[in-house]
């Protein structure tokens, strides 16, 4: 099973390396569809005749994406009319997929074992803190190995 998901990890990351690749991209202040548009000196009549809707539509679907209010589906057509491909994804801010899940299961596995420890310490039954750093490597892997929901939360 750890296989498995290890394979969906890798296959998902290097999907993603197109978009990584691209950097941060800024969304201009009225939009892409708005600057595309006039990039190309189209009107949005010219627009609107390609998307089969009039001038008025084109100015609102142009308004509703600046504000972040459209569809993907919008988005997709409006990519059609312009001879475009609509590119939609998510990556990781810092690094790979499996970057964030190895942050994610180690920031987990700290916060369970130094919780147990200070419960154990209460009890005087606390561990050294040289091994402290062994139980978080040791409990970080098995997240990750068996995928925990937890992660998540």
């Amino acid at each position: 099973m750890r296989n498995k998901k290890k394979l969906l990890i890798e296959q998902l990351d290097q999907k993603l390396v197109e978009f990584k690749s691209a950097g941060m991209v800024l969304v201009p202040q009225k939009g892409w569809i708005h600057t595309i548009r006039t990039t190309f000196n189209m009107t949005r009549e010219q627009l609107g005749t390609k998307l089969n809707v009039t001038k008025g539509a084109v100015q609102k679907i142009e308004e509703r994406e600046a504000t972040g209010q459209i569809t993907v589906h919008k988005l997709r057509d409006v990519g059609k009319a312009l001879d475009m491909q609509f590119v939609y994804g998510y990556v990781p801010k810092n690094g790979s997929i499996e970057d964030l899940i190895n942050l994610k299961a180690e920031k987990l596995a700290r916060k369970i074992v130094l919780r147990t420890n200070q419960n154990m310490k209460l009890e005087d039954q606390g561990i050294g803190d040289y091994k402290i750093n062994d139980l978080i490597t040791d409990l970080a892997n098995e997240i990750k190995r068996e995928m925990r929901k937890s992660l998540w939360d």
